[in-house]
């Protein structure tokens, strides 16, 4: 496969509300991740993503757009977003933005001319239809909880809304609203934007029949997805997209992508016909789900998540290309889900960066992860801020009488806000994020755990990391190596190489608080060792040792 830029990258997400706050107003914004350029730099990291700047009256924290060209009031001015690309960009960091485009923000200047009239030309920007029987044109189910549809008394019509009721899904079968996106892509590639993470992109194309879901549980609204994700002309509109915009510039594009199979990753992903760089699929991240869905959190078994990643390594190998993330702004903290954020929480979190990092494709770092930041044990709902969040309590405690201890356990682990209260940077009031009161609380270990303490600290989690995205540059491998699983079934040990030419890298990570004997096969021995988390583990690779706690060695040989 050819080399592209982007292969060898390490991207770093800032979500911007609760990255820095310059202004003392409780936000984070544009001037405050300018002040930590710097900081990035230094961590060795080649690409922000920014999650949403735009116009937006928050609804969903910023994935509600309202004007697509203008950056929000909170986060600053156009002056200000221009004066941190060029930072970035002197500083050799590249920036894609987020593209919201499946829907818009109900105070879009176009939804609010398409609510005047049926005949109003922006009215089929959206997706409009009559109800049945006095009742939602389908039973779909929003993401976020009760129908996907929302009546509007004006006309006598529905809208679709596949996540909150002030985020109505965009008409992409109208040619004129796919030409106002590619027109809005080509303003911001023409600023200087080195390319787009795409939210949600291939929930874009819906069944134009739009067809009752089948009914598969004794809610009201059920899961209509067969009928929206990756639907019949989502390929065609990317395509589309690419010659009108994309194959004129040399950006970057990672595509979100629920319900996505090492298929569709091979069929987006190729680079003779795929549509996208990379995508982000979350079955790894599901390993927790029980048969109720995300809330329904269980115990997760190791032998699972081998078997995902291994399959989108294996099946993706020079035929499309990964991205490795276990956080994002919509996931718990990897190190609380995954590791250990008690005792164990340095180990672990260095364990779970080495074995992302020496995978095959391009590693994503949210903000604080860098650090092992944990997540976060609100006693009250009132301390809690995410739309998905409040509606779920709402319905599961108030409207169907569930235990609200439940509830806030299932919060705990699983709520988009762990990975959203604010990075944690000294140990000052408010963990140096803010002068003011935060929009969120910060988490109460930043003490002991923020950025000031890590950069003193020549074995933090920081300097581990760093050490990772440095190796990304010295060892093609990395980048280009096969991979095989060993150890298939060892409920505690992932254990894996890699191998280019002739050079194999063995990486071996316990994620247990348990000890753990190793025996490889006898062919991998010798060889020097090119990390670990502990101090004092064997500089070359035996083929029968032990495994300590959260323990990671990698070897090359």
């Amino acid at each position: 496969m050819a080399e592209q830029w982007w292969k060898e990258s390490v991207v770093y997400q800032i979500y911007p509300r609760s990255f820095n706050d310059s202004n003392g107003d409780g936000i984070g914004d544009i001037k405050g991740i300018t002040e930590k350029l710097d900081y990035l730099k230094e961590l060795g990291i080649d690409v922000v993503w920014l999650s949403p700047v735009y116009q937006s009256p928050n609804d969903d924290n910023g994935y509600d757009i309202s004007d697509y060209r203008t950056i929000m009031d909170e986060f600053g001015t156009m002056d200000d977003w221009e004066e941190m690309l060029d930072g970035m960009h002197k500083r050799g960091i590249r920036l894609v933005m987020d593209l919201v485009v499946n829907h818009s923000s109900d105070e879009h200047a176009w939804f609010t001319e398409a609510r005047k009239s049926k005949d109003n030309p922006y009215r089929d920007y959206y997706m409009w239809h009559p109800g049945k029987d006095g009742q939602p044109p389908n039973n779909w189910g929003s993401f976020f909880g009760g129908s996907a549809w929302d009546y509007d008394e004006v006309s006598n019509e529905y809208f679709l809304h596949l996540f909150s009721n002030k985020q109505p899904d965009l008409n992409w079968e109208n040619k004129e609203l796919r030409q106002e996106i590619y027109d809005l892509m080509t303003f911001w590639l023409d600023k200087g934007v080195d390319g787009f993470r795409m939210d949600v992109i291939n929930l874009i194309s819906k069944d134009p029949q739009l067809p009752d879901a089948e009914v598969t549980s004794p809610e009201r609204y059920q899961w209509g997805g067969d009928y929206f994700v990756n639907g019949p002309k989502f390929m065609d509109y990317m395509k589309e997209m690419n010659e009108k915009v994309l194959q004129h510039y040399d950006a970057m594009t990672v595509g979100e992508m629920p319900m996505a199979t090492p298929e569709d990753g091979k069929r987006y992903t190729n680079e003779e016909s795929g549509i996208v760089n990379m995508l982000f699929q979350f079955e790894h991240m599901d390993v927790t789900s029980g048969p109720g869905g995300k809330w329904d959190q269980q115990p997760w078994k190791l032998t699972e998540l081998k078997r995902i990643i291994s399959k989108w390594q294996t099946e993706l190998h020079g035929k499309g290309w990964n991205s490795l993330y276990m956080e994002n702004h919509d996931q718990p903290r990897s190190v609380s889900v995954f590791g250990d954020d008690g005792t164990y929480r340095v180990e672990s979190a260095k364990m779970l960066a080495a074995w992302l990092h020496f995978l095959q494709g391009t590693p994503y770092i949210y903000q604080g992860q860098e650090l092992g930041m944990t997540n976060v044990y609100f006693d009250s709902i009132e301390e809690y801020e995410d739309i998905e969040t409040l509606n779920m309590y709402k319905e599961e405690v108030i409207e169907k009488g569930k235990n609200p201890q439940d509830v806030i356990e299932a919060i705990h682990k699983k709520g988009r806000d762990n990975a959203r209260t604010p990075m944690q940077w000294t140990n000052e009031v408010n963990a140096g994020f803010t002068t003011g009161t935060p929009w969120l609380k910060v988490n109460e270990n930043y003490p002991d755990l923020n950025a000031r303490k890590a950069l003193s600290d020549e074995n933090s989690v920081f300097y581990f990391y760093q050490k990772l995205i440095r190796m990304r540059k010295e060892y093609p491998v990395i980048i280009h190596g096969d991979y095989q699983l060993l150890l298939e079934n060892h409920e505690n040990l992932f254990v894996y190489s890699r191998s280019s030419n002739d050079t194999t890298l063995l990486l071996a990570a316990n994620f247990s608080k348990e000890t753990c004997p190793m025996t490889l096969p006898d062919k991998f021995n010798g060889g020097e060792i090119l990390i670990t988390n502990y101090s004092d583990a064997p500089k070359s690779l035996d083929h029968q040792s032990t495994m300590r706690p959260y323990e990671v060695r990698a070897y090359l040989l």
